[in-house]
């Protein structure tokens, strides 16, 4: 679990080292906040994503099922900063199992909460999904600003990262995959 005592000392200690003086008004409670912060933030990292799959049987469906434009929030590994975007998650089922909806939000968010890189997020929840279901293919696409290329660096806000995972057929049958992009993007 977090320690949360850490972090709060750990804070105190980047804002006298930046100059600042904890002990002012404004940053009295900053350690406490930022340590609750973390706590929320980093949840992924004290779950697995597995324990939230649920399995259903629907007789002979073996059509595209997709959820598109899952919010999400993560924290770059780089630089401790956000990455804020979207993902598309489309699979194919195998033999009528399918996957409860919102299960697909649910990995998406507990992936993304913990120090993480975007294109490992993709791969992970791709991969999750293919072993929980063993589907004919899965399609992970997230689209993200990074507030490390936003804020510092080459500082080019709006700037998006695009990331695809894909497995099974979606990766080897071009047709598939074409279809699969169409709708992600809308076409």
């Amino acid at each position: 679990m977090v320690d949360k005592d850490r972090i709060k000392a750990a804070v105190r200690e980047i804002l006298e080292a930046i100059g600042e003086d904890p002990d002012r008004e404004g940053l009295v409670e900053t350690p406490d906040r930022v340590a609750r912060m973390y706590e929320e933030i980093f949840a992924g990292l004290h779950m697995d994503p597995r324990d939230v799959v649920k399995v259903f049987k629907e007789e002979n469906h073996e059509e595209m099922v997709m959820v598109k434009d899952i919010p999400l929030y993560s924290i770059c590994e780089h630089h401790l900063l956000p990455f804020v975007g979207s993902a598309s998650v489309v699979y194919l089922p195998r033999k009528g199992k399918v996957m409860g909806l919102s299960k697909l939000a649910r990995i998406v968010d507990i992936v993304a909460k913990k120090p993480q890189l975007q294109e490992r997020l993709s791969s992970q929840v791709a991969d999750i999904i293919m072993e929980a279901i063993d589907p004919l293919g899965v399609a992970v696409v997230i689209e993200a600003e990074h507030l490390c290329m936003t804020m510092r660096g080459i500082k080019k806000p709006g700037a998006k990262t695009v990331t695809s995972a894909l497995r099974g057929v979606i990766k080897t049958d071009s047709k598939t995959r074409a279809e699969v992009m169409s709708l992600i993007k809308g076409i």
